[in-house]
Formats: structure tokens, C-alpha cells, sequence
């Protein structure tokens, strides 16, 4: 089970603060998320299944709207979501890991 390089933890743990800061009713991502955010930002192994889910997550919400919304308020709810899941580093990282299990797996 890989590790989550450096650039996601710090992702993650920024998405966590950003969402302690705000309101409530303000705050982005789901109880899933922030579950994700503490494995990440914690340096855990993280197991396949759990990045097949995370290229999952990226997959649905990287769309132009959200992406626009991501750039115009860092501190939006989508931001946040993005965020908690390693935000761009993250996808990339998750993207590389499944990659590299579907290379290996045809050998």
C-alpha cells in the first residue's frame, strides 16, 4: 500500500484548516472526505481501493464549472472537496499509482 507523497498530505492538511475555518453552513466536503483528508494529510498507506476511489472522486468532480469555481474561491466548498482529496496533486498521484498496478498487471 503506497504512501502519499509530501505535495498530497499538504494538500490534504490545508483542505482540513480551511475547513475549521469557515462556518458550518460554509464548509465544503462530505464526512468521506474529511475521513480521506486525515488518512492523506497523515501519511497513512492508503490502499488501492482507496485511490481507485480517489481517481474516482476526481474523475466526477472535474468538470469546467467546478474547476472555475476551485480557481475563483480557494476557500469554496469545492476547494475544500478538491482539497480534502489531495486537490491536483493528489489526482496525479492516484492517476500514477493505478497506472503503474494496470502496467504491472499485464505483464
Amino acid at each position: 500500500m503506497p504512501i502519499p507523497p509530501k505535495a498530497v498530505q499538504n494538500a490534504a492538511r490545508v483542505a482540513l484548516e480551511r475547513r475549521r475555518s469557515v462556518s458550518p453552513s460554509n464548509r465544503g466536503g462530505t464526512l468521506v472526505g474529511v475521513a480521506r483528508a486525515r488518512d492523506l494529510s497523515g501519511g497513512k498507506n492508503i490502499s488501492l481501493d482507496t485511490i481507485r476511489r480517489m481517481r474516482s472522486f476526481f474523475a466526477r468532480h472535474n468538470t469546467p464549472a467546478e474547476r472555475r469555481n476551485r480557481r475563483n474561491d480557494v476557500k469554496g466548498k469545492a476547494s475544500v472537496a478538491w482539497g480534502l482529496w489531495g486537490g491536483n496533486a493528489g489526482r496525479t498521484w492516484a492517476n500514477s499509482v493505478i497506472e503503474r498496478e494496470e502496467r504491472s498487471a499485464k505483464r
